[in-house]
């Protein structure tokens, strides 16, 4: 072959290649799967199917939400960091990837090294209430009492190892007071039992409290996040009341399978940030009693690292199980 063919073949190699490069798909082109670690209805599901669609809706492909119960996520997550790391199979994570490690004594997964974070997007606080009947209007008279009275009064949670639990169990801990703890198998019943006056309190979300709040039946004297919620602007944080770094919160994000491409992380929290900044998802945040989070992968992973930390040292010193 002449000088001047090969490098007349090769030109129009080059010119082929870098067309097809040009013609790269860009992701995602084909659906894409969410897993999530809760039974439809519930409120990770909820959140799963208000991101997806947020999602669906951006990038013109369907997310396909696929529910996988068990044992506070861990089904879910077991099977999820055995899936492919191209994008296309997500996972919708609760506060319970930052505890499981803690509680549970064997895992198939690490929550650092298997997952990817894409976004966390709305964080959750609890609030702590009481039966009419406690003898206490504040935060600082409930704590009084409870110190006064060790052993007498007891919480209610919707599970051991839930952020209900481990929040009566922190605030155990901080006050250095026993009280004995009822686990009850989800919120519902929980709330039915604090409003029947079988259990002294609990901590709850803001909707599953709401109703009950309503009729009169629980009382709500604080709340567990970093500020006041707009829901509830004149309840006090657990800080207001005299437990400074008190602060337990549900919280929601996307992660993918750890070795996925780091520009189809960058373009999913691109489309996340900024359905969360949008007025009426963050409207729809609010009915959930949930605050918006738009944030970068990093922020996320420094997150769940601290949940992780925070969690572990509650578990440890409150020697809490799983069911």
């Amino acid at each position: 072959m002449s000088r001047k063919l090969l490098i007349s073949v090769l030109g129009v190699s080059l010119c082929f290649y870098g067309f097809a490069f040009a013609q790269a798909p860009k992701f995602p082109t084909k659906p894409i799967r969410m897993v999530v670690g809760y039974a439809a209805g519930g409120g990770s599901d909820i959140m799963g199917r208000l991101i997806a669609q947020q999602i669906t809706e951006a990038m013109g492909q369907q997310i396909i939400v696929e529910n996988r119960p068990g044992a506070a996520q861990n089904v879910a997550a077991e099977y999820f960091v055995k899936q492919p790391n191209d994008g296309y199979t997500l996972f919708l994570s609760s506060a319970a990837l930052g505890i499981n490690i803690s509680l549970y004594p064997k895992i198939n997964y690490d929550p650092v090294k298997d997952f990817a974070p894409v976004a966390i997007f709305a964080t959750s606080p609890n609030l702590l209430l009481v039966h009419p009947s406690f003898p206490a209007r504040s935060i600082a008279e409930f704590l009084a009492v409870v110190k006064k009275n060790p052993g007498k009064y007891n919480f209610s949670s919707s599970g051991s190892g839930s952020t209900q639990h481990l929040s009566g169990e922190l605030l155990k801990l901080m006050i250095n007071t026993d009280i004995t703890h009822v686990p009850y198998k989800g919120t519902a019943p929980s709330m039915t039992g604090l409003a029947s006056g079988e259990v002294d309190f609990t901590f709850c979300n803001i909707p599953a409290a709401q109703p009950l709040m309503a009729a009169g039946k629980v009382r709500a004297i604080g709340i567990t996040s970093a500020k006041r919620s707009p829901l509830l602007p004149e309840l006090p944080t657990m800080v207001e009341g005299g437990l400074p770094g008190f602060l337990t919160e549900t919280w929601y994000g996307v992660l993918a399978p750890t070795g996925t491409p780091a520009d189809v992380i960058s373009a999913l929290n691109t489309v996340i940030v900024k359905a969360v900044q949008k007025e009426d998802f963050r409207a729809r945040l609010a009915q959930l009693g949930a605050d918006p989070v738009a944030e970068t992968p990093e922020y996320f992973r420094k997150f769940l690292l601290e949940e992780i930390e925070r969690w572990s040292k509650v578990v440890k010193a409150s020697k809490a199980k799983p069911e």
